[in-house]
């Protein structure tokens, strides 16, 4: 009995890494080939993965070799793979929003949407701890280290993680909003606040609604959006704001109008300055696709370009991707998608290179040196990636060559976080 146990056992192994390699081969494949050639031009069928059958005991092994503190070996043997764990992430999977870099090797980060009870977490190496129950929102400033923690009815500021109070924001109009991104100014005495009833720019006198406006001073009107989204530039100057039914507008510090910005796919999605602020992206969906366009600083104040219109006031960034998260380095931006890719994009359009994690990108945050990338999904997946060190097995999706150092599985209705 013992040997057949050990047979089968290497033989899920043998199954696992030979299809895995030879999907992820043929997915590599039929991409380059349609970046290069058109995907007009390709005409071989989409590869699939057949290991669904795999997954109820590959995962089983995952969790006896966290139990056991044997999960590197068990890593070694059994590469982390999306597509034959659908079945888990379909019951269990859950928003990992809010990354933020503190130091060394250390985050902070929430489990939840908006909408939901959410979890903050400390995250140090590979090891997770839970922070205070009534945290409902964490953010970051652009520069200085200033963090941001929303409880129920207060927004506090810090020079740094767990660092000197700068300001408490008692909360009047906003109390019960949930938070679907903060942003701290960099001298932490102001918030940018985004919510689905509208975005707020929040000081210690006033909670200033920038986003939307009645303009037209209509008596039905609500301040309820979807696909709100909002960002600062790092030197704090520019604020820009959007959502699903109003273009993407530049404001200034104070929230007054400076420029709009028209879709040129069907809405408003995400937008986001570059590390140096001469370029504002603006990113436009249309289902699970979406363009994204880029604007020189040069002419941010005045600019408005026309939806769905070519225009010398922008370039073309991307086309293909529906944009959730997103950060700027010192060459590029790398940016999350709907599809579960994350791309490295430059001012220019140039694509840098592309790794796939699978499910909606939630979440994302770097080191100061660049080098250690931490990406949440909505599979309920975070995932840790050192860039530029080579890939660690035959099963990456990508031509990043980044090292996938670990991802830790953090599902509802489990006993503990998996890390695999």
């Amino acid at each position: 009995m013992i040997n057949i146990f050990k047979k089968n056992k290497s033989n899920i192994l043998e199954e696992w890494n030979s299809k895995g390699e030879h999907y992820a081969k043929e997915i590599n494949e039929m991409v380059e080939f349609g970046e290069k050639n058109g995907w007009e031009n390709w005409k071989g069928k989409e590869p699939e993965d057949k290991r669904d059958h795999l997954a109820e005991e590959v995962i089983r092994q995952l969790k006896q070799a966290n139990v056991e503190k044997r999960v590197e070996r068990f890593r070694n043997d059994f590469p982390p793979s999306h597509s034959p764990i659908i079945s888990f992430l379909e019951k269990q999977s859950q928003s990992i929003e809010q990354l933020h870099f503190i130091n060394d090797q250390k985050i902070v980060f929430l489990t939840g949407t908006a909408y939901q009870k959410r979890q903050a977490y400390l995250l140090s190496n590979d090891q997770t701890l839970e922070l205070d129950k009534n945290i409902n929102a964490i953010g970051k400033s652009m520069q200085n280290n200033i963090f941001a923690i929303a409880t129920e009815s207060k927004i506090s500021t810090f020079k740094g993680w767990e660092g000197e109070l700068i300001n408490e924001f008692t909360l009047h109009e906003t109390a019960n909003l949930g938070i679907t991104e903060l942003i701290p100014f960099n001298d932490g005495h102001k918030l940018l606040t985004v919510t689905s009833e509208g975005i707020y720019l929040v000081s210690k006198n006033e909670e200033k609604l920038i986003h939307p406006l009645n303009e037209e001073n209509e008596e039905d009107w609500s301040s309820n959006i979807d696909m709100e989204n909002a960002t600062l530039s790092n030197d704090n100057k520019y604020i820009v704001v959007g959502d699903q039914c109003y273009d993407h507008r530049i404001l200034d510090s104070d929230g007054n109008t400076l420029g709009s910005i028209g879709p040129q796919s069907s809405y408003p999605h995400f937008c986001l300055f570059s590390k140096d602020d001469s370029q504002l992206i603006s990113n436009s969906c249309h289902f699970y696709n979406g363009v994204t366009i880029g604007i020189n600083s040069d002419r941010f104040i005045g600019v408005k370009i026309e939806a769905y219109t070519e225009s010398d006031d922008y370039k073309i960034i991307d086309e293909e991707m529906r944009v959730y998260v997103g950060l700027a380095t010192r060459n590029y931006y790398i940016l999350g998608d709907a599809y579960g890719n994350i791309k490295a994009i430059d001012k220019n359009g140039k694509e840098i290179w592309r790794h796939f994690l699978g499910s909606t990108i939630s979440g994302m945050t770097i080191s100061d040196d660049e080098q250690s990338l931490w990406v949440g999904s909505s599979s309920g997946i975070l995932h840790k990636l050192i860039l530029g060190k080579g890939h660690r097995d035959k099963h990456t999706i990508g031509n990043g060559n980044h090292y996938g150092e670990f991802r830790l599985l953090i599902w509802k209705n489990e006993s503990q976080i998996w890390k695999w």
